[in-house]
């Protein structure tokens, strides 16, 4: 699972480099200074969590059960958070009306909270100093 773990870290992390690139150079032009800062918040928290599944999955402080749980949490609420902004965010630019799948931000957002809860939870319970 580690494997797994890190993997998506790092594919994550990369591709939030190449879409914040994409955002500051390509987008720019584009789209409204407002809906390109909501794309940054998109970038940076796909960021923060390709951080945490690095650390996850190198630790060995978080149980197995736990890594896996983390694992779909974070894949979820990343593709649902930053992918429904990233969408949001470029709306101006698409025939496709993305407010309809607005919903989904809210919810890639908890997914995201429950994923830290849970990492919070494995801490409290843990029985290494």
């Amino acid at each position: 699972m580690n494997k797994k773990i890190l993997i998506l870290g790092a594919v994550f992390g990369l591709l939030a480099v190449i879409i914040g690139a994409f955002a500051a150079h390509g987008l720019k032009p584009e789209i409204s200074l407002e809906a390109l800062q909501t794309f940054e918040t998109g970038v940076r928290y796909q960021m923060y969590h390709a951080f945490l599944l690095l650390f996850v999955g190198t630790t060995t402080i978080v149980a197995g059960k736990t890594k896996k749980i983390l694992f779909y949490l974070v894949l979820l609420g990343v593709l649902f958070f930053s992918g429904s902004i990233y969408a949001l965010a470029t709306n101006s630019l698409t025939g496709f009306d993305f407010k309809a799948i607005g919903f989904i931000t809210p919810l890639g957002g908890l997914l995201l909270v429950l994923a830290w809860l849970v990492l919070l939870i494995n801490f409290v319970k843990s029985s290494k100093n």
